[in-house]
């Protein structure tokens, strides 16, 4: 098996992974994920997949991700090993997608506008 190299997004996070076969260590941004990721709830939501899948200590991936906050980042992590998990074994799709690992979920921030508070909330209406 050669390098496989996969996309996931979640809010404004991005993150790129390359998947090769090893004894299963994950890096992000150079460093352990679990000091990436202090909180076992982000930590859960990277290895889910893999759990899944059954290949904890097989492959080794080492992930790229900007943008967003850790919650983001961890999501779109674990959409991005559940894809390579498919580009792998065409297997594990029915799997990972009854989890909806592999749908984009495309919910963003909405835009502050001017003359409110936040996006939608309006100042409290004065009649007199």
């Amino acid at each position: 098996m050669e390098m496989i190299n996969s996309i996931g997004r979640r809010k404004a996070s991005t993150a790129r992974i390359y998947v090769v076969k090893g004894s299963g260590k994950i890096t992000v941004n150079g460093k352990d994920y679990k000091d990436y990721f202090p909180m076992a709830i982000t930590q859960d939501a990277i290895v889910d997949p893999l759990k899944i899948a059954e290949s904890e200590s097989i492959y080794d991936i080492k992930v790229t991700v900007v943008g967003g906050g850790f919650k983001g980042q961890s999501e779109a992590i674990r959409m991005a090993i559940s894809r390579s998990l498919v580009k792998i074994n065409e297997d594990m799709k029915k799997p990972l997608k009854d989890k909806k690992y592999l749908t984009r979920d495309s919910r963003e921030v909405e835009r502050k506008k001017f003359g409110k508070p936040k996006a939608r909330k309006s100042f409290q209406f004065s009649k007199r």
